[in-house]
């Protein structure tokens, strides 16, 4: 009988930590945030799954395009903007 005990003791002390492992929530990435990502890669050229041969470097390439685009989009200012509130000149 002090087996059976020491027994269930010890198999639920081996079992606590995955099941609090289990139920940790607010971590890691949502499956929308995937999808966004995913359609993002897309729209530089990258398919899941079309060149697996050449995997790390294909999404790595798609990643450096994300950032040049993202670096431009932050980056750049309108060309030929004028001040607000300024008086226009008029030549008469």
């Amino acid at each position: 009988m002090k087996s059976l005990v020491f027994a269930a003791l010890v198999g639920s002390v081996l079992m606590v930590p995955s099941v609090s492992f289990a139920q940790q929530s607010g971590t890691g990435v949502t499956r929308a945030q995937v999808k966004a990502e995913l359609a993002e890669l897309a729209s530089v050229g990258y398919h899941v799954g079309d060149d697996d041969v050449h995997y790390p470097e294909a999404i790595q390439a798609a990643q450096e395009k994300l950032a040049a685009r993202r670096a431009a989009a932050y980056g750049s200012g309108a060309a030929g903007s004028a001040e607000a509130g300024t008086r226009a000149i008029t030549h008469d």
